[in-house]
């Protein structure tokens, strides 16, 4: 039977029906392109961005020196296994840049805003400081990244140029970043990675981060809370063997409009509730006598108590309290190497509970005539442990811990706070302290001296006159040893303190030095002390007659003898009045002794060519200007003139011209 013309074989229309069936979504989404992974999805670590967003000029007007606002984002984005502890990222600014915020983060320094970073700051997380793996968090990025907003000031790159800044990286022992690369025109970026050389187990199998090592550290230890306040224990301990602190101010940044209550081992400089009373405070606890406060002041300073208050039932009786602000080093006296308060805080909404802790931030600690401070932020630790007060033989932990490092540091254009002289049996003559050695004044107006001219040479009984009353004997001096005196004289060295290192004598089996304080201040030291490096003489030292003296280990190098006063002994007062105001000069608080040293152990030194000479003097931690000259061999000493013979022409010319 023959077919129609239209028929279609069944077999035949299956096969165009199946062949007509749309593709299945799946096998759409396999043929459609994926865009490219961005550059933070290929980082396995730390992906860490600097975007700069906004940018205009602002007042004043000024064609080599145009101010302008920035706004810029860092972006911290944990793509690694692990949490990342206490982020701290590095930025290096180079445009003058002056920040005036940031938010989700403080300055590792301590410093606060507004301040200039135009040398590059370091970042440090706030309030949160840890940021989850995306292991933690099935990928949450809330908690993987932190995000923080910087608004601030830059100098001389106007729109559309966009500032930049040289490099940023993460200041985190245990990560490797390569230098940053610059994504189109305004983004830098860098992804970092652990560093397989470097031990983190103490870091990922613990909850909280080891504690650091420093100059000087602090511990915030919660020992009591409660929903609205808390009780914090402060401890402040020196571990730098040359490191001090004398009458210590320590302040902070409260960030949560926190207030002082009541404090026992220490107290506020300023004691003044009238912030609580203007402000959140007395609106909420309303119940609360502000007259009782302590200190409601965003940045309270804190002080020591004397030692009469130590037994104080409402101020004291908190061991380690209560010394005048003095931390010695621990080579001196380990009992009074730390120094420790305590502080009820008041919180404020939303922290009105028990586990709602956060420490005060920008900490900063000084002293008088001590070394300069900078100090990291609060880094939660392990909770401290304490003896239990019910006499068990048990410890108990704290609500919570942090630890702030400090560490000695040089502020740039800073000036010491004490200078040296040296001086030779082989010459009459004593090389001072550098002019301007501890600052001078920058009014020029005000100077009738020079701050460039060198200072002159002074005869040995020079050095008990304060510089004001030298003059004429500087000049004396000079004319008889020929030499010529500027006009106007050179400035003063300005420094509380002065130490003058005497070679006494040099022979075949040793040497000795005489060593002199002076202090031309108004402060009486206390448990002073003074260290002397000397890069080849220090193993041969013997002993000090004055002074208790011994050679101290730093950095690996026992290359500095420690001096301190011997018992009773160990003050140093200020400098006072002549017998007859009138008619005398001052006279300087001093210390002496001779230090011996043998040549056993140190053959072939050069004493008197530099090695019986110090490299480096500190005096409470302080490092002193050293001259930039030795004394050197005169003509008098061939001739065996005596020092004292050649005084008595200038006393001679000074009674001559009176």
């Amino acid at each position: 039977m023959a077919l129609a013309p239209n028929f279609i074989p069944p077999l035949l229309l299956l096969s165009l029906l199946i062949v007509s069936i749309p593709l299945t979504s799946s096998q759409s989404d396999a043929n459609t392109t994926n865009p490219p992974p961005s550059d933070s999805d290929l980082c396995n670590g730390v992906f860490v961005s600097y975007t700069h967003t906004k940018g205009s000029k602002i007042p004043p007007n000024d064609t080599t020196n145009q101010p302008y606002r920035f706004e810029s984002v860092i972006t911290v984005l944990n793509h690694g296994r692990d949490e990342l502890k206490s982020w701290r990222v590095f930025v290096k600014f180079a445009h003058r840049e002056f920040l005036v915020s940031a938010s989700n983060a403080v300055l590792s320094d301590g410093s606060s805003l507004p301040v200039s970073v135009e040398n590059g700051t370091v970042f440090a997380g706030y309030p949160s400081s840890d940021l989850k793996s995306a292991i933690q968090t099935a990928g949450d990025v809330t908690q993987m990244q932190a995000r923080v907003e910087l608004v601030g000031t830059q100098f001389g790159v106007a729109p559309p140029n966009v500032p930049l800044p040289k490099n940023i990286t993460l200041a985190i022992d245990g990560w490797k970043c390569p230098k940053a690369t610059q994504k189109g025109k305004n983004v830098l970026q860098v992804c970092c990675t652990p560093d397989p050389d470097y031990d983190n187990t103490e870091i990922i199998d613990n909850e909280f981060l080891p504690r650091q090592d420093g100059d000087l550290t602090i511990m915030y230890d919660v020992v009591r809370s409660y929903s609205s306040n808390y009780m914090a224990q402060v401890t402040m301990e020196n571990h730098n063997p040359l490191g001090r602190l004398d009458n210590w101010k320590l302040s902070f940044d409260w960030m949560r409009d926190e207030f002082i209550y009541t404090m026992k081992g220490a107290y506020p400089s300023i004691v003044d509730s009238s912030d609580c009373v203007d402000g959140p405070q007395a609106k909420y606890f309303q119940d609360l006598d502000f007259s009782n406060v302590l200190s409601c002041a965003r940045r309270p300073t804190i002080i020591d108590l004397p030692p009469t208050k130590y037994n104080d039932s409402t101020f004291g009786l908190i061991p380690f309290c209560c010394r005048n602000g003095t931390i010695l080093p621990r080579s001196m006296d380990p009992s009074k190497s730390s120094s420790v308060f305590q502080m009820q805080v008041y919180k404020m909404p939303p922290d009105l509970n028990i586990s709602a802790l956060s420490p005060p931030q920008n900490w900063r600690i000084n002293g008088t005539l001590n070394p300069d401070y900078k100090c990291g932020p609060p880094v939660r630790v392990s909770p401290s442990q304490f003896a239990d007060p019910s006499g068990l033989p048990s410890n108990r932990t704290t609500f919570a811990s942090w630890q702030v490092v400090c560490n000695i540091t040089q502020p740039k254009d800073a000036s010491p706070r004490c200078c040296v002289s040296f001086s030779a049996y082989f010459n009459d003559s004593i090389v001072p302290c550098k002019t301007c050695a501890c600052g001078c004044s920058s009014n020029k107006a005000a100077r009738a001296c020079s701050t460039t001219a060198p200072s002159l040479l002074l005869p040995q009984q020079a050095l008990l006159v304060p510089f004001d009353n030298r003059t004429e004997l500087t000049e004396a001096w000079a004319y008889l040893k020929h030499r010529p005196v500027p006009n106007p004289m050179p400035c003063g060295d300005n420094c509380g303190v002065s130490i003058n290192w005497h070679l006494a004598t040099d022979y075949r089996g040793g040497w000795t030095a005489r060593v002199t304080v002076f202090n031309w201040g108004e402060t009486d030291f206390v448990d002073w002390f003074t260290a002397i490096q000397m890069k080849n003489a220090a193993l041969g030292f013997e002993k000090a007659y004055s002074f208790n003296a011994s050679t101290l280990g730093i950095n690996g190098e026992n290359n500095t003898i420690f001096m301190e006063g011997l018992p009773g002994l160990n003050y140093l007062v200020a400098e006072r009045d002549g017998e007859n105001p009138l008619k005398n000069p001052r006279i300087p608080g001093k210390k002496q002794s001779v230090i011996s040293f043998t040549k056993k152990l140190t053959p072939g030194i050069n004493v008197p060519g530099g090695d019986g000479f110090p490299s480096k003097v500190f005096f409470n931690g302080e490092e002193c200007s050293l001259p930039t000259i030795l004394p050197v061999r005169s003509s008098q000493h061939r001739r065996h003139i005596s020092a004292f013979l050649l005084a008595l022409p200038v006393l001679a010319l000074l009674i001559l011209r009176v």
